[in-house]
């Protein structure tokens, strides 16, 4: 088999599960690695201690890889919500984001602007959470000193163009939340400033596994007041409190967790070894393939069907929400529901017999619906 062919028959969720964009079933050699790991760590043995620590390490130069950037750049962290606080703590002037984005990011930069008093939170008016480089465009103001954005909107699959932003934004800083598009979406990632993400949903990681890249001119921008011992510019037995380290490394608290670090690194290894592309274009098509089983039923939807990564964002109406919501856990599909939508968010390596199970729920709502127009009374 060919790598992409082992990597898609590697999936081995349950064949209903199509909620990726929440959280991704561990990868088998995730698994596996987790669990040599940890018997390492059980020895007490020096050697096994430091094999397994070493993987931060190589989490980093493979993350790096991934980005376009020095290994230097990356940090390990618990989350994407930990990095993009670091990135806002430090922050001075004016950020700009949309109100509708994911609340790492709106929450991250609100408590930033009301701890140190030198931040602002603006908002950019992006219907139905759309960040155009038009709606940046009309939002900045002179004393606009970032950007920060999703990469991929986790309403409704929406893919923002990094590049046009950075057109846009200049010299300004760009931010970005990456957790639905790294690794399965062939970004840009050079175009922004500050990268965070997290390997618990489309890497297969498990939670832990956030990291975040912060380049030269962020550095330069971006105080690293949430700076911990680990990320200290000095040893650990100084009795004075000494500056934090120069490099990228200034936005740690603590060491990271080993065993999370191991997951990630394998993670990434196994995307890399197939090529974030072609997992891009497998997505794309299990995505096309929602949207005909949308249409085919007459189901609405909030994507664009022009800009989307993985997610595709059902719209039934008020009246058909919760039927839907039933036939999905009837027919034994995870999905989420929120705020009358219903969001299906399937993998590259997601199955027909997935789909046929989602289109099976659709097609007995469609049903439903056209028994009770046939016999409905008519209007008086």
């Amino acid at each position: 088999m060919s790598d992409l062919e082992t990597y898609l028959a590697s999936f081995d969720a349950e064949p209903g599960y199509l909620n990726w964009a929440a959280f991704g079933p561990l990868s088998p050699a995730v698994r596996a690695e987790a669990h040599a790991d940890a018997e390492l760590l059980g020895t007490g043995r020096r050697s096994g201690i430091e094999l397994v620590s070493a993987r931060a390490a190589e989490a980093r130069g493979l993350l790096a890889d991934q980005l376009g950037v020095d290994a230097d750049d990356v940090t390990l962290q618990p989350s994407t919500s930990t990095g993009l606080q670091h990135a806002f703590a430090g922050l001075e002037g004016t950020v700009l984001l949309s109100p509708r984005e994911f609340p790492s990011v709106t929450v991250g930069a609100r408590r930033a602007q009301d701890m140190r008093g030198r931040l602002r939170v603006a908002p950019i008016d992006a219907p139905d959470g759309f960040v155009t480089a038009d709606a940046v465009r009309e939002a900045l103001t002179d004393d606009v000193t970032a950007v920060a954005v999703s990469a991929v909107d986790y309403r409704t699959g929406y893919l923002v163009d990094l590049p046009a932003l950075r057109e846009v934004v200049g010299d300004r800083l760009l931010i970005v939340d990456a957790v639905q598009a790294f690794g399965v979406v062939d970004a840009d990632w050079a175009a922004a400033d500050v990268v965070c993400g997290n390997g618990y949903k489309w890497l297969r990681a498990g939670r832990g596994t956030g990291f975040a890249s912060f380049s030269a001119r962020a550095r330069e921008r971006i105080e690293p007041v949430l700076s911990g011992f680990a990320g200290m510019d000095g040893d650990l037995s100084d009795t004075e409190v000494q500056p934090p380290l120069p490099g990228a490394a200034a936005y740690v608290v603590s060491p990271p967790d080993p065993l999370a670090a191991a997951r990630l690194a394998t993670a990434v290894r196994e995307i890399a070894g197939v090529g974030v592309d072609a997992i891009a274009v497998e997505l794309r098509r299990r995505a096309d393939d929602v949207f005909a089983l949308a249409d085919r039923y007459g189901v609405p939807v909030l994507t664009p069907r022009d800009r989307h990564a993985g997610i595709v964002t059902l719209v039934p109406g008020p009246q058909n929400a919760a039927p839907l919501g039933a036939a999905l856990a009837n027919h034994g599909v995870t999905a989420t529901a929120r705020g009358g939508t219903i969001r299906i968010s399937s993998h590259a390596g997601t199955g027909a017999d997935a789909l046929r199970l989602l289109g099976d729920a659709l097609a007995e709502v469609s049903a439903a619906r056209a028994h009770t127009a046939v016999v409905a009374p008519t209007d008086r």
